[in-house]
């Protein structure tokens, strides 16, 4: 046995870091940063959600809201308020305004720290509002462990109490509510989840989103640059394992350079797909098959958890 003092056992510090270190100026700095795709898409995670159309220092009225953005493949508006310091009934207020200036569905409160009478102010929010406009108050941090770069992490404070419920009831009251078809496949995913989650310790995947009453569902496998999608598809009778790639046509130009070692490694001729309008790009598996037929999903579970470590021990080490 190995004494304590062995350097197998020696292990770096975590510590906290002022956010002032590495962001001075709030509008300056923070929301800068924050407004860059891949930074902003690591808050996006954390909320399970995925925007598009960024903007920053939006006029709204007298005042700028800091970010302003969609839901990706929506046009519901989502508002960000970003605050570098406790919370505060000023900054409350400009949030409240902005997201009336904009009709905003999503609205999100960064802050460093917060006072529990404004924690208690989002969950009434939340508790009162209609469920198609959603509160965020999410607390940031700094990590680092010794001489390492800080790292940000993004904590949910508050959150509707039924984020998933929120989304679908946000499709009922525009009239479009879910199909029984949407609601298969939240079904599938929820069972593709549950399968993927009884195969541990082996299964390498870690799926922490809440399967949604859509077509597709992500796997993030640590870089803000692309995704691992899988899809379903039953007017195509098929379904689909592809890693996703926005708005970076220049990593996908340095994929396709090594088009032959990475179809090798996935197998079957996968597709490669640039998008006319250089929005978004595509490496994508396709399997056929019947997705209503649920006798055989755990057979497609199987598929697609298969492609997805494939895809993951294919990409992991390519960003």
């Amino acid at each position: 046995m190995l004494p304590p003092t062995s350097p197998r056992y020696q292990l770096g510090t975590l510590k906290t870091v002022p956010l002032r270190t590495m962001w001075p100026h709030e509008a300056l700095d923070f929301t800068q940063w924050l407004g860059q795709h891949e930074n902003l898409a690591l808050l996006c995670e954390e909320l399970e959600i995925s925007v598009e159309n960024i903007r920053m220092e939006v006029a709204s009225g007298r005042y700028n809201a800091d970010i302003v953005a969609e839901l990706s493949g929506s046009k519901k508006v989502v508002i960000i308020e970003n605050q570098l310091e406790t919370t505060d009934h000023k900054h409350l207020g400009q949030l409240l305004t902005y997201a009336s200036a904009h009709d905003a569905s999503v609205i999100i409160w960064n802050v460093s720290d917060y006072t529990e009478e404004h924690r208690q102010a989002i969950d009434w929010f939340n508790q009162h509002m209609p469920e198609s406009i959603s509160f965020f108050l999410v607390k940031v941090e700094l990590w680092q462990i010794g001489d390492s770069l800080p790292a940000p992490k993004f904590n949910i404070i508050c959150q509707p109490n039924n984020w998933a419920k929120t989304v679908v009831q946000a499709s009922r009251e525009e009239g479009s509510g879910p199909s029984d078809l949407k609601l298969l496949q939240q079904r599938f995913w929820n069972g593709f989840k549950e399968w993927t989650q009884q195969q541990r310790p082996q299964s390498q995947l870690r799926l922490g989103r809440t399967p949604r009453p859509q077509h597709w569902y992500t796997i993030s496998f640590g870089t803000s640059k692309a995704t691992i999608s899988l899809t379903t598809n039953s007017r195509e009778r098929r379904i689909g394992c592809e890693l996703y790639i926005r708005e970076d046509a220049a990593l996908y130009d340095r994929l396709a350079a090594d088009r032959a070692a990475i179809d090798q490694a996935l197998g079957d001729q996968p597709e490669w797909m640039d998008l006319p309008d250089s929005v978004a790009f595509r490496i994508v598996k396709y399997h056929a098959c019947s997705p209503l037929d649920e006798t055989q999903w755990p057979t497609y579970f199987a598929w697609l958890h298969t492609q997805a470590e494939i895809f993951q021990r294919t990409f992991r080490n390519r960003f």
